[in-house]
């Protein structure tokens, strides 16, 4: 079975019904475990230079880049970590969904917001995992590229990467729109999420090379939804790779 297929038809399910936190109704489970793998794997190489902003992204929608940045920001707050959740896809958001949160207000606020200064603490939400703080994305806004790329966007990254081990941010997809590419530059490091009978050949290539265009720290992939061969007796799972040498 070759590794790349045409794209399935595009689904809302997590906008409408939010992601599965495997993680945290399951810590136990194998993929929960694969999920720490990843985490481990982040963590090493985070050794020479500290990763205070991560975010994933992926090449389209439907390729499960919101399951797997919100079960891997439980995972790192299950180990101690104070992580901050970030939902940066101010077009397609899923976080207060997925966590039963008040989205009104949200990224966009503070972004919008024509105040000097504003108390972050009456925006950012607790979750009920110890260690995770929530920022929905807020008002969907006309113009989520500029703000992304704003002045006060670097301001509001200064302040959170002080005050927080790990800020993960769920970017939109590389091919959807110009938005991650606005801020990746910004960031420590991207990930990105590739699914399994879903992601193009040629959409994780372009997806690759927009990274590098805009100077990101592209750290792999996670593959994700691999179909195992049974051997192991479960039908799903998460992996970490390096490169794109794509063939």
């Amino acid at each position: 079975m070759s590794l790349f297929h045409r794209k399935n038809k595009n689904s809302t399910d997590t906008m409408d019904n939010g992601v599965k936190l495997i993680t945290a109704v399951h810590p136990k489970s194998v993929i929960s475990e694969q999920f720490r793998t990843i985490r481990t794997n982040i963590s090493f190489m985070s050794i020479d230079k500290t990763i205070k902003t991560l975010a994933f992204t992926s090449a389209n929608v439907s390729e499960g880049k919101s399951t797997v940045t919100d079960n891997i920001a439980v995972v790192f707050a299950q180990s101690g970590k104070h992580v901050l959740l970030v939902d940066t896809d101010l077009r397609q958001p899923t976080l207060s969904r997925t966590f039963g949160i008040d989205g009104r207000e949200g990224l966009t606020s503070i972004l919008n917001s024509q105040e000097h200064s504003i108390d972050l603490a009456g925006i950012i939400k607790p979750s009920e995992i110890e260690g995770l703080d929530l920022l929905p994305s807020g008002p969907i806004p006309p113009n989520p590229a500029e703000l992304l790329g704003s002045h006060r966007m670097q301001t509001f990254l200064k302040a959170v990467r002080g005050n927080y081990d790990l800020v993960i941010l769920d970017v939109p997809p590389m091919l959807e729109v110009a938005d991650t590419q606005v801020i990746s530059h910004s960031l420590d490091a991207v990930v990105m999420v590739i699914r399994q009978g879903s992601t193009q050949k040629m959409a994780a290539r372009r997806s690759v090379e927009l990274l590098k265009m805009a100077h990101a720290n592209l750290l792999g992939y996670v593959m994700n939804d691999v179909v195992s061969d049974g051997s192991a007796g479960y039908g799903y799972g998460y992996g970490y790779g390096y490169g794109y040498g794509y063939r």
